[in-house]
C-alpha cells in the first residue's frame, strides 16, 4: 500500500490506496481522537490491520467521518444511526453503479 506524508504537496490525488494515521484523520476532519475511536467501535470506520502503535486508515475514511459528523450535526443522528445511514448510502451507491454498468451493455 502507498503511504503519503501528511505534508504532501497540494494537489496530490488521494485514493483508497492512500493510508493515513489516526492523528492525520483527526487533523483533516478537525475532530478529537475520541470521536474516531467511537466511530471505530460502532463499525463506521474500519482501521487497517495492526502494524504500528497508531491506528491507520484508508483515505476514504475522511469522507466517511465527515458524513457521520454531518448526520449528527444536521439531523441529530447518534453514532449507531450514522452507522446505519452510511451503510444504506453505500448500498445505494453500489446499486446505482450496477445500474450504470447494466445500462451500457
Amino acid at each position: 500500500m502507498i503511504e503519503h506524508d501528511r505534508n504532501a504537496p497540494a494537489g496530490e490525488v488521494f485514493d483508497e490506496s492512500t493510508v493515513i494515521s489516526l492523528t492525520q484523520l483527526c487533523e483533516v476532519c478537525s475532530v478529537e481522537q475520541t470521536l474516531i475511536e467511537q466511530l471505530v467501535e460502532e463499525g463506521v470506520l474500519d482501521p487497517l490491520g495492526p502494524g504500528s502503535n497508531e491506528l491507520r486508515f484508508r483515505y476514504t475514511s475522511v469522507r466517511i467521518t465527515l458524513t457521520a459528523i454531518r448526520l449528527q450535526d444536521d439531523l441529530g443522528v447518534n453514532l449507531a444511526g450514522a452507522a446505519l445511514a452510511l451503510d444504506l448510502l453505500d448500498r445505494i451507491d453500489e446499486l446505482q453503479r450496477r445500474l450504470r454498468i447494466g445500462s451500457t451493455d
